[in-house]
């Protein structure tokens, strides 16, 4: 248990470094994807009771009133492709996680970083460039508008 609690303390210490947002300046958007962090994984889940990926994704966007698919694939469809080295807090991120194309999906919240909901983890933070990931990478897909981007990455305080 306390080396849950340490992580989960190291988790959102990290998180309030990125640039999605701190404990000083949170935004929409930061506080949308820090509202799930450490939910546990629960397959087809949608609830802060339990994430599967793309259910996670669907939930923070939700949020916002953008409905998006229940399937990281679906999702995949969404938005406008967006180069790997032009992403922006709140684009998602996709990975061939099981050999058969994309079956994953996370948020990206800037500094190289994305929120996801992990089978071994649930809610988690994790670099783009741990192997596991960065080996797996296929697309980014921007879902927001500039104009929803700006309102969401707005100071909420």
């Amino acid at each position: 248990m306390k080396k849950k609690l340490v992580g989960f303390a190291l988790s959102l210490a990290m998180f309030c470094s990125v640039s999605v947002g701190s404990a000083f300046a949170e935004t929409p958007l930061s506080a949308a994807v820090n509202a799930g962090l450490g939910s546990p994984y629960k397959w087809a889940g949608n609830t802060t009771n339990g994430f599967d990926c793309s259910g996670y994704t669907s939930w923070v966007f939700d949020k916002f009133g953008i409905e998006l698919p229940h399937s990281s694939k679906g999702q995949a469809q969404a938005g406008q492709w967006v180069a790997a080295d032009q992403l922006r807090p709140g684009d998602l991120v996709f990975y061939n996680t099981d050999g058969k194309g994309i079956s994953h999906v996370g948020v990206y919240v800037g500094g190289g970083k994305f929120y996801h909901s992990a089978t071994n983890k649930g809610v988690t933070i994790t670099e783009m460039s741990e192997s596991y990931y960065a080996n797996r990478y296929v697309t980014a897909r921007r879902i927001l508008s500039d104009e929803q981007y700006k309102q969401l990455m707005t100071d909420a305080n």
